[in-house]
C-alpha cells in the first residue's frame, strides 16, 4: 500500500492511495470467516457455513465494504501522522477511465481531494482598539420593568370602561361588504389584547368601550396584516387569514384589566423572601441591580460581537472556497445552489473564527477543565430557573440538575464550545485596548437593533 500527497496550492491537495491484493486480502478473508460464523443459511448448521460459500454469495459486497473501511483508516492515519489540518472531509475523485473487476486481484488507485487550513499569524496588541459599552439604567427602562413585575403579581379586575393595555373578551363576527352579518361566515369569541393593536386609529376606537359595545373594524389593518395573529384570533388557517378582506364586528363581552400589585410588604416578600426588602427605595435599588446585571450580560454579548467582527477583519486569510462548497453539497444532498450561495458567506465567517479560536487556544496553551465546564453549565441553568422564579434554586438541587444536563453529549459539547469561546474572548480582551463608552439602555437597544438589520 502506498499513499502520497500532491499539493495543488497552499489550500488544496490530492491524496493518492494505491492498494494491492496483499493490502486488502487479509481483511477480506477475516470478514468472510466472521460472516460464515454468524450466517444462517438453509442447509447449513449455524456457524458451519463454509467460507467459500459466503465468498461465492457475498464476496463482492464484502470486498467493497472492506476496501472502504481500509481507505477510511488509511486516510485518517495519514492525516494524523502528517499533522494535516484539513477542512471538512476528504472528497473522492471519480475517475471513469479506471475500471475494476472486483475479483479479489485488482490493484486499486483512489484519489481524494482535501481542503487545507491556511497558515496565518495573530498579532493582537494594545494598538487594537475596541469599544466597550457601559450601559446605564434610564428612568424609562426602570419604570417599565417595575410596572411589568407589579402586573405579574397583580390581580385581574373588570372595569366599566376599557383603557389602554386592557384585554377585551369579545365576539368577532365577519361582515358582508354591505355591513350586514356574513351568512355562515367566520365568527369566534376570543380575547383581544389592546397592547397588540398596531393601528393607532383602531386602538383609539377600542378605548372607552363598555360591556355590550359594538365596533366595526378592519382586522387586517388592526394587526398590520399579521396573518398568524389574525388566524389565531379567528381560529382559522393562516392561508385563509392572509387573504381575508372582510371587516369584522367586535362585541364586547367583558373587559379584563391586570391591575398592578401594591408596593407593600407582602409584595416585597413574594419577590425577594421575607424581610429582605422593606421599603420602596430598597425595592427600586434591587430592581436597578437586577437590570444592571442583565445589562452587563447584554454589554458583554455586544463586546464579544465587536471582537468577533474586528478579528475577522484584522486576520486576513483565504479558505479553499471551491472545495468547501463542493464538500457542503456532497454532505448535504438537499442543499440547493441558491441556498449554498446565500449561506456560504456566513459559513466561511464562522469557519474563519473557529480557526482563529483554535490558534489562540494552541498558541496560548489555554486549558479547558471539567470543573470549569461544570461551573458554566451550572450558571446557565441557574439563569434559566431565574426566568421563572426570582428566588434562587437550592445549591444541591442545582448541582444535581447540572450533572444530569451534562450527561447529554450535545449539552456537554455546547457548554464546552461556549467556554472555549469565552476563554478566547478573555485572551483578546487582555491584550487589546478597550475604550469604555457610557450609553443609556434605550440607546443601546436601538444600536443593537440597527446592527441586526
Amino acid at each position: 500500500m502506498n499513499i502520497s500527497q500532491e499539493k495543488i496550492d497552499n489550500l488544496n491537495a490530492i491524496l493518492k492511495i494505491n492498494l494491492n491484493p496483499e493490502d486488502y486480502q487479509p481483511r477480506v478473508d477475516k470478514a468472510i470467516k466472521d460472516q460464515a460464523k454468524k450466517a444462517k443459511i438453509p442447509g447449513f448448521r449455524p456457524g458451519m457455513v463454509p467460507p467459500a460459500h459466503i465468498k461465492r454469495m457475498y464476496g463482492k459486497s464484502i470486498l467493497v465494504d472492506e476496501i472502504n473501511n481500509l481507505l477510511s483508516d488509511t486516510l485518517n492515519n495519514y492525516i494524523n501522522e502528517q499533522q494535516l489540518e484539513v477542512l471538512g472531509q476528504p472528497l473522492p475523485q471519480v475517475d471513469h477511465s479506471k475500471e475494476y473487476n472486483w475479483d479479489f486481484a485488482d490493484n486499486f488507485e483512489f484519489n481524494y481531494e482535501v481542503g487545507l487550513a491556511p497558515a496565518f499569524d495573530l498579532d493582537f496588541s494594545s494598538k487594537d482598539k475596541i469599544t466597550k459599552y457601559i450601559i446605564k439604567v434610564d428612568d424609562e427602562t426602570l419604570a417599565s420593568r417595575i410596572s411589568n413585575i407589579r402586573k405579574s403579581y397583580g390581580k385581574m379586575t373588570n372595569p366599566d370602561l376599557s383603557a389602554d393595555d386592557d384585554v377585551l373578551y369579545s365576539e368577532l363576527v365577519q361582515l358582508s361588504p354591505d355591513g350586514s352579518v356574513f351568512e355562515d361566515g367566520i365568527s369566534n369569541t376570543t380575547s383581544v389584547r389592546l397592547d397588540q393593536i398596531q393601528d393607532a386609529g383602531i386602538k383609539a376606537e377600542l378605548i372607552g368601550l363598555q360591556k355590550g359595545a359594538e365596533v366595526v373594524f378592519d382586522i387586517q389593518k388592526a394587526f398590520n396584516n399579521d396573518a398568524a395573529k389574525v388566524a389565531g384570533l379567528l381560529k382559522i388557517d393562516e392561508d385563509i387569514a392572509a387573504d381575508l378582506k372582510s371587516k369584522f364586528q367586535l362585541t364586547v363581552k367583558n373587559i379584563n384589566r391586570l391591575e398592578e400589585s401594591d408596593l407593600n410588604q407582602e409584595f416585597f416578600d413574594k419577590l425577594f423572601g421575607e424581610g429582605v426588602v422593606t421599603t420602596e427605595e430598597e425595592f427600586k435599588a434591587k430592581i436597578t441591580e437586577e437590570l444592571e446585571t442583565m445589562m452587563q450580560q447584554d454589554a458583554e454579548r455586544k463586546l464579544q460581537d465587536e471582537i468577533y467582527h474586528y478579528a475577522l477583519d484584522k486576520v486576513d486569510f483565504n479558505l479553499p472556497d471551491d472545495f468547501l462548497k463542493r464538500w457542503l453539497k456532497a454532505t448535504n444532498e438537499q442543499l440547493s445552489d441558491e441556498e449554498l450561495q446565500g449561506g456560504y458567506s456566513d459559513f466561511a465567517k464562522n469557519l474563519k473564527w473557529t480557526l482563529i479560536e483554535n490558534k489562540i487556544i494552541k498558541d496560548q496553551n489555554i486549558d479547558i477543565k471539567y470543573d470549569e465546564v461544570f461551573a458554566l453549565a451550572k450558571q446557565r441553568l441557574a439563569q434559566q430557573f431565574q426566568m421563572y422564579s426570582p428566588q434562587p434554586i437550592a445549591e444541591e438541587q442545582l448541582a444535581q440538575y447540572t450533572v444530569q444536563y451534562l450527561q447529554t453529549k450535545e449539552n456537554a459539547n455546547k457548554i464546552f464550545e461556549e467556554l472555549k469561546a469565552l476563554k478566547v474572548f478573555d485572551y483578546i480582551k487582555s491584550v487589546v485596548t478597550l475604550n469604555d463608552k457610557d450609553i443609556l439602555f434605550t440607546d443601546f437597544s436601538k444600536l443593537v437593533a440597527e446592527h441586526k438589520h
